[in-house]
């Protein structure tokens, strides 16, 4: 590929593996557990990593290296991995450098699952952690250890839509020698790039918005070069291995992100202002929207707002299940990034295992409904969503 285009659409659609014999235009699928060896000084040499080259897929595969290889380039890093999902990324991130007597320092507002691997599962193998406040730097402060040995964050969090300062919170880590890895799972490549602000290591879920059509599973880990040495070691012998299927699934899903997600941030912006002031509507939570605690920082660090908006019932519970159960055209789905809009109560499905006061720390209240906002005409969203909400005030 020529060293000229840099604009980010056309990385997205001009990276691609090298063509072979057969001059495909298309990227091929290699669909293949193993690859042969030369011979017997070809096989030594790989294993030694003396050589780079293909040995088997769960290190490796053309498919998988096409994908990083574009993600790295849009994000702006070193190297990377592919992992079978967004929390097979989170859980190598993390594992592949705490050992028991660790201590990892995190938002408080953070995914549930990500939570749930803070508070259930690492504590079980002695590595300890601590939310801080986003909004509070002295907690980050306070909370900070020697045997801290990284901060995780999400930005914007889910479902609550919390920022955090990605600049002010890589210069703190940065000066305590502490790798910052965040969450840039709602934002994407496309409107946020928080190593170009100091960050040491994103995460994706590459089920959201990457895929962007619901049809596949997948994670990814970008970043320094020394972090990802460690992450591949773990990955390579644990086997989050992500299938070449789905990797050039992934990959062909890239060349469309840009557009995808002007139409996603534009129809959110649209419904979030539809939406605040209603009678229904508690409040409404989006980066863009000036009433949003943190729009400026939002407009300093994002190009767009994002596809995610919530919306706080009126009614709390009983308000959000008639909500649910009235929707007829959107989807009510887990998933977000969907080409389609889905609507999800995050208090009784994603964020269930959370208790209520921990809920009430993040923002997630009884009535919050997390619209993953699709890219169907945003008249017909707002008709369908106005609807449910007229049907569940009765």
């Amino acid at each position: 590929m020529s060293d000229h285009p840099t604009h980010f659409e056309t990385l997205a659609i001009r990276t691609q593996t090298p063509v072979s014999a057969e001059r495909e235009h298309s990227v091929p699928l290699y669909l293949t557990s193993s690859f042969r060896f030369d011979d017997a000084e070809h096989a030594r040499a790989l294993f030694t990593e003396e050589m780079a080259g293909n040995v088997y897929s769960r290190y490796a595969n053309p498919n998988t290296d096409e994908f990083v290889r574009k993600l790295c380039l849009l994000e702006g890093g070193d190297d990377g991995i592919a992992t079978a999902s967004g929390m097979s990324a989170v859980f190598t991130a993390i594992a592949a450098r705490v050992s028991a007597g660790d201590h990892v320092l995190a938002s408080r507002a953070l995914f549930g699952s990500t939570h749930q691997l803070f508070t259930r599962i690492l504590p079980k193998w002695g590595v300890s952690s601590d939310y801080a406040d986003a909004a509070d730097p002295s907690s980050w402060e306070r909370l900070v250890r020697p045997n801290t040995k990284l901060i995780f964050i999400e930005t914007p969090s889910n479902p609550g839509l919390e920022l955090i300062d990605l600049r002010w919170l890589a210069a703190f880590a940065a000066a305590r020698g502490i790798p910052l890895v965040v969450d840039n799972c709602f934002a994407t490549p496309y409107l946020q790039r928080p190593l170009s602000l100091g960050a040491n290591v994103i995460i994706h879920s590459a089920t959201k918005y990457i895929d962007g059509q619901g049809r596949a599973l997948g994670g990814a880990i970008i970043g320094d070069a020394s972090y990802i040495a460690d992450c591949r070691f773990f990955a390579r012998h644990t086997g989050p291995a992500m299938s070449a299927f789905n990797a050039w699934l992934l990959s062909k899903s890239l060349e469309t992100l840009a557009v995808r997600m002007d139409r996603h941030c534009a129809n959110a912006l649209s419904l979030a202002q539809h939406f605040e002031g209603h009678l229904a509507v508690e409040s409404v939570r989006y980066p863009f929207l000036p009433s949003h605690p943190q729009y400026a920082l939002a407009r300093a660090q994002m190009s767009q707002g994002g596809g995610i908006v919530a919306l706080v019932l009126a009614g709390g519970l009983d308000a959000g299940r008639r909500f649910l159960d009235a929707v007829q055209m959107v989807s009510h789905s887990a998933n977000l990034g969907d080409t389609r809009t889905i609507v999800t109560h995050p208090a009784s499905t994603t964020h269930s295992k959370l208790s209520a006061d921990e809920r009430a720390a993040v923002g997630i209240s009884d009535g919050l409904i997390r619209v993953s906002v699709g890219l169907e005409h945003i008249a017909d969203i707002i008709a369908d969503l106005e609807q449910a909400l007229d049907t569940a005030a009765r």
